[in-house]
């Protein structure tokens, strides 16, 4: 008999997610893809939208997400996913399309793709993991790295008058006619996990009713790349990352539409 038989329904307070795979993830101890994914998951079951999502995902530490998630994935080359996820939604209009990028990919390579496609109101969802470093490609900075933190091309920490400022490309999206649904959340915390839930289930909905284009950043730790256990990790994002990139709901227009 499974573990999992031998606990009664009524006792049971998670499961595992259906569309979530049992393939051991390749993330680092503490990092925060694993839950988004969980997450996302959960979200694509509870919608009922196994057979009609689209996810793309780039180079970066997503690029195996589609071991994870049994949905059908779509890889794209650095950088460029919203610009494939524009082509896969203007052609199956009914389908749920999202992206699933890191720092490194929609802040840097990525930045026209992504910029451009919100600001044409593309009716597709952009799922940004924000950990302020290249996480996979050995710790660099990344445009998000915050002004003193150290990195691998950073040992001193980034320096404003030779590095310039962290990008904070979350909040230049809220200035775009095309985005209805801006958004920064975490998944530090339980209650976290729940706001930044309903914010991804949101950005989905909105998709799928065509209303525009919904971002929804994701503060992450990269325990790996910070030097750090993933407890502390977690002190250091608080304490730092959601100092300079606030959480909370930066625009919302999806309601009035």
């Amino acid at each position: 008999m499974k573990s999992e038989d031998i606990i009664s329904a009524e006792n049971r307070v998670y499961t595992r997610p259906r569309l979530l795979n049992t393939t051991t993830m390749h993330y680092c101890p503490g990092c925060s893809h694993g839950v988004v994914h969980r997450l996302i998951a959960e979200i694509i079951e509870e919608m009922n939208l196994d057979n009609s999502a689209i996810a793309i995902a780039p180079v970066g530490c997503a690029v195996f997400a589609y071991k994870y998630i049994d949905i059908d994935w779509i890889e794209a080359a650095h950088g460029r996913a919203p610009a494939l996820a524009t082509a896969a939604k203007r052609l199956n209009p009914d389908r749920l399309v999202f992206t699933y990028q890191g720092d490194g990919d929609l802040a840097a390579i990525g930045t026209a793709e992504t910029i451009h496609a919100a600001n044409r109101g593309e009716n597709i969802a952009i799922i940004f993991i924000n950990n302020g470093i290249y996480g996979m490609t050995g710790g660099q900075m990344a445009p998000t790295t915050l002004e003193g933190m150290k990195t691998a091309t950073t040992p001193y920490g980034r320096r404003v008058d030779l590095n310039g400022y962290p990008l904070n490309i979350t909040d230049l999206m809220t200035r775009l006619d095309g985005t209805c649904f801006v958004t920064r959340q975490a998944v530090h915390t339980p209650a976290a996990v729940r706001k930044a839930k309903a914010a991804i289930r949101k950005a989905f909905k909105n998709s799928l009713e065509g209303k525009g284009t919904s971002v929804v950043e994701v503060l992450g730790t990269c325990s790996s790349g910070w030097k750090m256990t993933p407890a502390k990790a977690n002190e250091w994002m608080v304490e730092n990352m959601s100092a300079h990139y606030q959480l909370g709901d930066l625009k919302d227009t999806a309601t009035t539409k």
